[in-house]
């Protein structure tokens, strides 16, 4: 009994979808009208998701290579930052401490650290025999700073323990200032002007290496960049306006994040006088912080995106209403015919509801191809690993899907409800 039934169906799926692709094909620009609101909505759903995962890709692979265990020492922690400020207009972290010279030495000194890089951001311009360049990034940082910037050195070498014990005048650019400064000389020796904005050091500083940036849309420094000791950025530029970071790399043997941590805070604490009742007026955030908040920020863009996507799948579900009910009154002698020689309402229903499927599949897959193609071209002229994650597919599937089928539903009972008598003298 139920091998009948079974066989019964698919016949009339078979059937239905076969006069539905021939209703398609007669009416091919007005299913083409049809098939491009969908194509919109599942073309962005797809795009987006591939770009999301690039940039994730990308976030992921640095917090890979600056080591999972490995974490920053802040004066407040900004994975908690919200936009409310206080009466005085202040955000609630305003007044933190910043992290002293004094105190990111005794860190560096602890048994449990390895390394602990010190940096800030600050403003200044820089010249050679020439005019001065304003639009440059700068940072203050300790040596060891390129392990966390993906690149290479192209020429000389990075600063030294004494360089910046002693806050020497010495300066790292990057390859296309470099290039923009001293053209085709060779930059290693030379010296620069530096002045740090309103405060008018007109510093000297010696140019002692040039690194190139590999290519990373998420890394933390621009074409025309300038790194000089943070002590030498403290001392010689009074560039501190901004507050110091710290990135703790933990002991490789024998050491762990929990202990190194415990080091730092107990250190802190009694180097800032701070009682047992009194909170930590620093901030160590962790790489699983970072990546909680990375993955918060994109859900946010990701469910905006989405969002306006549906409008796009909107309008294709009513297009595809309108098309389907104007077919089904262009066919109505038809449908009269085909209940006349024994088709059920089922049958009917069936028709109308793959057709409309039918088209809205159709948008999807222009969709897929639509979204292909832009993680393609992202891929090829940008440093963005975009890829289009599998669920993705499925998703922009299951929503052209269900666009047919919601939007189908009332032009395929309207089909089925028809008289067979008024439908053969409909004209």
């Amino acid at each position: 009994m139920t091998e009948p039934n079974r066989s019964s169906t698919g016949r009339v799926l078979l059937e239905s979808a076969r006069v539905a692709a021939q209703a398609l094909r007669a009416n091919w620009l007005r299913a083409a009208l049809a098939v491009l609101g969908v194509g919109v909505g599942t073309g962005v759903v797809v795009t987006i998701a591939s770009v999301v995962t690039g940039i994730r890709t990308q976030v992921m692979s640095a917090f890979d290579s600056a080591g999972p265990e490995n974490f920053m020492v802040m004066p407040f922690d900004m994975t908690e930052v919200r936009a409310s400020f206080s009466g005085s207009g202040r955000p609630p972290w305003f007044d933190k401490p910043d992290i002293s010279n004094r105190e990111v030495r005794r860190i560096q000194s602890l048994p449990a650290v390895q390394e602990a890089i010190a940096g800030y951001e600050f403003g200044a311009s820089i010249r050679f025999e020439s005019e001065w360049l304003h639009n440059v990034a700068w940072r203050g940082t300790s040596s060891g700073w390129a392990a966390y910037l993906p690149g290479d050195f192209v020429s000389g070498r990075d600063f030294t323990v004494a360089e910046i014990n002693q806050a020497r005048g010495v300066v790292i650019l990057s390859d296309e200032l470099a290039e923009v400064l001293f053209g085709q000389l060779d930059p290693i020796g030379k010296r620069v002007r530096v002045n740090a904005g309103r405060r008018a050091t007109n510093e000297l500083f010696t140019v002692v290496g040039v690194y190139a940036v590999a290519d990373n849309y998420f890394g933390d420094m621009q074409e025309n960049f300038a790194v000089v000791p943070y002590t030498a950025a403290d001392k010689r530029l009074k560039a501190r306006d901004r507050w110091t970071f710290m990135v703790v790399q933990i002991v490789p043997q024998g050491g762990t994040a929990v202990e190194a941590e415990h080091q730092i805070v107990s250190t802190l604490r009694s180097m800032r006088g701070l009682g047992p009742a009194e909170e930590n007026n620093f901030a160590i955030v962790r790489a699983e912080q970072m990546v909680d908040l990375f993955n918060q920020l994109t859900g946010v863009f990701f469910a905006v995106m989405i969002g306006l996507s549906s409008i796009g799948m909107l309008v294709g579900g009513i297009g595809v209403i309108g098309i389907m009910l104007i077919s089904v009154t262009e066919r109505t002698r038809e449908i009269g015919v085909r209940k006349a020689m024994g088709a059920t309402r089922r049958e009917i229903m069936w028709q109308f509801l793959i057709e409309a499927s039918l088209l809205t599949a159709l948008g999807g897959a222009a969709g897929l191809l639509v979204g292909w193609g832009a993680s393609s071209i992202a891929t090829a002229l940008t440093p963005l690993p975009a890829r289009i994650p599998l669920w993705s597919i499925f998703a922009a599937i299951a929503l052209a899907a269900a666009t047919g089928i919601v939007f189908g539903i009332l032009p395929a009972l309207r089909a089925s409800k028809l008289d067979p008598v008024d439908a053969l003298r409909y004209e």
